[in-house]
């Protein structure tokens, strides 16, 4: 099963709650600044982690294996804990960590915060693991990430000037101009990634890039950073676990 169809339903969700939250907030008179109220009630995120949680109820862990809410810390190297969005804990074995983000606005500075915090909390999380703290069985981690369908985050980006050369996979080659040398959000963003599963820092990343329609349009631009790839990842290390408590 490769629950593509589950998949685009629950991001179409994320925007339901995400309009659902600001007009609660609308009513109540109590909307945050600018879009920080379509992203500050917590529950958009849910649909998501819930169909990520029955893939892995599916390769057979059960209920009580899942930590989706409550206690969902684990120890951590350079702080004494780090609570992740998703946990999978098997017979007293850390399985798997997922983290679910999205930016909505202000991507500029939101990016580089998505940025630090998934290298840090990965850092931190493998560096534990190497420490002994989680046994002999690595964690899987995952990262999926979302940014919206819109002229901001399409369209090339302003660089800052630096006395070193930018990395040359965030320069658009079309432009000489320092307010459109840089790649769109949204190519950032596929980079990030890409970059976060080829560096080890997780096992497996999953971009989307959606409309904000109630019928969104879901879309995944990187054929190696799909759902489908997501889910394959998450299934061969599941049935690697399990395996383990057969010997």
């Amino acid at each position: 099963m490769s629950y593509e169809k589950e998949f685009d339903e629950a991001v179409r969700d994320y925007w339901r709650v995400l309009a659902g939250q600001k007009r609660k907030q609308e009513e109540f008179g109590a909307v945050d600044q600018g879009r920080r109220s379509e992203s500050t009630g917590g529950k958009q995120m849910d649909s998501l982690a819930n169909l990520i949680t029955q893939v892995f109820k599916d390769e057979g862990f059960p209920d009580e294996s899942i930590r989706l809410r409550g206690d969902r810390n684990v120890p951590g190297y350079f702080r004494p804990t780090k609570e992740w969005d998703l946990l999978v804990v098997h017979k007293e074995t850390l399985v798997a960590a997922v983290e679910l983000k999205s930016i909505a606005s202000s991507f500029g500075n939101n990016m580089n915060n998505r940025i630090e915090e998934a290298l840090g909390v990965s850092e931190d999380l493998l560096t534990s693991y190497r420490e002994g703290v989680f046994g002999t069985t690595k964690p899987w981690l995952g990262y999926l990430f979302m940014i919206p369908a819109e002229e901001k985050s399409s369209k090339p980006t302003q660089l800052n000037k630096t006395t070193l050369p930018v990395n040359e996979a965030f320069l658009n080659s079309e432009s000489r101009s320092w307010k459109d040398r840089g790649v769109s959000y949204q190519e950032r963003a596929e980079i990030f990634c890409r970059r976060l599963v080829l560096e080890q820092l997780y096992d497996a990343a999953c971009f989307v890039v959606s409309s904000k329609d109630t019928e969104a349009s879901v879309l995944q631009p990187a054929d190696d950073l799909t759902f489908v790839r997501f889910v394959a990842s998450i299934k061969g290390h599941a049935r690697y676990v399990l395996a383990l408590d057969e010997t």
